[in-house]
């Protein structure tokens, strides 16, 4: 479950360690709410149910000009204080209900407060964007996709195997970025990929490249294909001249 956050930003040991984690993990309330279909970039404070004073206190600082995440880093009860707060880019089923009300009824920027079995949080919003979508295509869907060059030409193809492994098997059009070489491509993607445009990720079995589908998506890569089974499944299932290896 942990894994949810973990594509937005690092989730320290101590995060992991902690009940309070699943402030950002419990199933919340359906229905129709604000903010349908987006994703929002939160930060809060939590300070204990009868710390109420000290909850005045600190929103009386904000409304002083105090930044909540320096706050937070002092008083906040919840493990993300280490990193000020910050709980990174979330969406809807990812909290319980009251937190989820308040982080996708704010205001942007603007402090609320709310009450769960936690205790009181301070929350901020600081951004939204349209939620992404991250999923499999199967092998044989792909390659009828394939069969058409405007595909080739107007889709984003990354491929992030190795050389050696593209030099035995590979697809046309793709772009290949080795996940060993993440850190030189990885600052420059957005400079050369679209977010906007469908993005499709193959590796071998589908593993590494659903490695690299959900950093996309941190990204804020909206629409995002994990080639399932990687090429040794579009081999088998989709085109026998492809090697397998």
């Amino acid at each position: 479950a942990l894994s949810l956050l973990a594509s937005a930003r690092p989730i320290s040991a101590a995060w992991a360690d902690m009940n309070l984690c699943w402030i950002v993990l419990c199933t919340a309330a359906s229905g129709s709410v604000p903010r349908e279909g987006k994703e929002v970039l939160v930060q809060h404070l939590l300070v204990g149910e009868k710390d109420a004073r000290l909850l005045v206190d600190l929103e009386k600082s904000i409304a002083s000009g105090a930044d909540l995440s320096d706050l937070a880093v002092e008083h906040s009860l919840c493990p993300s204080k280490e990193d000020g707060g910050m709980l990174g880019w979330v969406r809807r089923g990812q909290m319980v209900p009251e937190f989820e009300e308040a982080a996708f009824s704010a205001p942007l920027n603007k402090v609320v407060r709310c009450k769960t079995k936690f205790g009181w949080h301070l929350v901020q919003v600081l951004s939204e964007r349209d939620q992404c979508l991250l999923q499999d295509i199967q092998p044989e869907e792909l390659h009828a996709k394939m069969q058409d060059p405007s595909f080739i030409e107007e889709a984003q193809l990354i491929d992030v195997r190795e050389p050696d492994e593209v030099e035995r098997a590979f697809l046309p059009g793709f772009k290949v970025l080795p996940l060993r070489q993440f850190g030189t491509w990885g600052p420059v993607m957005t400079d050369e990929f679209n977010p906007q445009k469908d993005t499709y990720v193959l590796c071998h079995h589908g593993m590494r490249s659903m490695q690299v589908a959900k950093w996309l998506q941190s990204q804020g890569f909206q629409k995002i294909y994990n080639v399932a089974g990687g090429i040794h499944a579009y081999s088998v299932k989709a085109d026998s001249s492809i090697p397998t290896y």
